[in-house]
C-alpha cells in the first residue's frame, strides 16, 4: 500500500501541510513559519534533485528566514486597546474621589475607594478629608488634596 521509499519532496510538501494545519488546530503563529519553510524546501526539492544534507541546510535557513520576516510583519500589527488601564486597578483610580479613613500624617495612612480600602502616600490630612488620587507608587494610591 505504501511505497518502499518515499520521494523527498512528497516528505517535504507532506511536512509542511501538516505543520500549517497544526498551526490552525494550535495557533500560536509559529508551526505557521516552518510549515511555510517545508513546503517551500519540498518545491526546490521538486525541482532540483539535491541531497539529504542540502536539504536539511535550506530547510534551516528557510526555516529562520521565514520566522524572521514572519515576526516583523505580525509584530507591527499590534492592536490599540480600547481601555489601555483595563488591568492596571490602581491606573484606573486616578482622578478618583476619595476619603480618609486612617489620618495620613508622616506621608502614609489610609483611604476609601467605593467599598475597599487601600494604602495612601500624601500631604497629612485628617480622617473624613476628601482627597484625589494623582497616581500610585508600590502599591499604594499618591492622593493630594482637592
Amino acid at each position: 500500500m505504501f511505497p518502499e521509499t518515499l520521494d523527498p519532496q512528497v516528505a517535504w510538501l507532506s511536512a509542511g501541510v501538516i505543520l500549517c494545519i497544526a498551526e490552525m488546530l494550535v495557533p500560536g503563529v509559529f508551526l505557521m513559519w516552518l510549515g511555510i519553510a517545508a513546503l517551500l524546501t519540498g518545491m526546490a526539492v521538486w525541482i532540483l534533485p539535491i541531497g539529504v544534507a542540502f536539504q536539511l541546510a535550506l530547510f534551516a535557513i528557510l526555516a529562520m528566514a521565514s520566522i524572521f520576516l514572519g515576526r516583523r510583519w505580525t509584530g507591527s500589527d499590534n492592536i490599540a486597546s480600547d481601555d489601555p488601564l483595563l488591568n492596571d486597578r490602581l491606573g484606573r483610580l486616578v482622578g478618583e474621589t476619595v476619603v480618609v479613613t486612617e489620618a495620613i500624617a508622616q506621608g502614609s495612612g489610609r483611604v476609601r475607594v467605593g467599598d475597599g480600602e487601600w494604602n495612601a502616600r500624601g500631604p497629612d490630612a485628617a480622617v473624613g478629608q476628601h482627597m484625589r488620587v494623582a497616581g500610585s507608587q508600590a502599591g499604594a494610591l499618591i492622593v493630594e488634596p482637592i
